[in-house]
């Protein structure tokens, strides 16, 4: 995987405007697009790409913890936000972009530092100017679930 190192490295608007969100989003995951550089920030990676369907997977490190050795709420968020956002990606139209505009996350458990987690966010709608989607953190070894979210984005036409 291949991540920005700086903001050079990411496409410009007039790049992404020129392809559709699907195809914007499996070119990161062919690595002919440079992937976001929170990923490597959060140690996490674009795993699958589907229509109206995204899956992230990774793990929390020692970094993503709170002063009490757990990990931190902004990490299941930020991976949840992620995935739930990108899969309404998936089906914007190309000359359009998106950007979040509420999400919610349900806690369920703690994920232990190291466990690999795949983090999944299916489209419920996506429509001319918004897209509602849900998602889910999933341990891959053990299945059990440990939060869920959901999501409200903008399509806009600039």
């Amino acid at each position: 995987m291949h991540y920005a190192q700086s903001p050079d490295d990411l496409l410009t608007l007039a790049q992404a405007l020129d392809m559709s969100g699907f195809d914007f989003m499996q070119g990161i995951l062919e690595g002919k697009h440079p992937a976001p550089p929170i990923g490597k920030t959060l140690n996490y990676h674009l795993h699958e790409v589907g229509d109206g369907r995204i899956v992230f997977r990774g793990a929390p490190l020692f970094d993503h913890c709170n002063p009490m050795g757990t990990v931190h709420g902004g990490w299941y968020g930020t991976l949840l936000d992620s995935a739930m956002a990108c899969a309404v990606m998936t089906k914007v139209p190309k000359g359009s972009v998106y950007t979040t505009l509420e999400y919610k996350v349900n806690i369920l458990r703690s994920i232990p530092l190291g466990m690999q987690v795949d983090t999944l966010g299916v489209t419920d709608h996506t429509g001319r100017s918004t897209g509602v989607a849900h998602g889910e953190i999933r341990g891959v070894e053990d299945g059990k679930l440990y939060a869920t979210g959901s999501t409200t984005c903008i399509i806009m036409n600039p």
